[in-house]
């Protein structure tokens, strides 16, 4: 039987989805991977990558072909946030008749 194997990128095995023809399109192997792990599609979106390129699939009727391995990660539906942010915060003051800048940065990183 064709299949594909699919992990989460937070897990170690791979499960798989098994299909009839040579390929699934990636519409069809979201809505197979969703209900088989019983997500909601109103809450999050897959995104799907292959195992072997890192290249990721983005058009919903890109064929994968059979006996594939992709990894998965789920997304909230509203999209991701930046995975970095930088904030920066600068304060002046006046010492000896010169500007002396005082800086404090803070920098918040975010896993994906």
């Amino acid at each position: 039987m064709p299949c594909v194997h699919y992990k989460f990128s937070s897990k170690l095995n791979y499960d798989m989805i098994i299909f009839d023809g040579l390929q699934i399109s990636l519409c069809d192997l979201k809505k197979q991977i969703m209900g088989r792990e019983k997500l909601k599609a109103a809450n999050s979106d897959l995104w799907i990558f292959d195992a072997e390129t890192q290249e990721e699939y983005t058009d919903d009727d890109a064929p994968i072909p059979k006996n594939s391995s992709v990894i998965v990660r789920r997304i909230p539906s509203g999209g991701v946030k930046s995975a970095r942010k930088t904030h920066a915060l600068i304060s002046f003051s006046l010492v000896s008749n010169s500007f002396v800048a005082e800086h404090e940065c803070v920098y918040t990183i975010l896993k994906k």
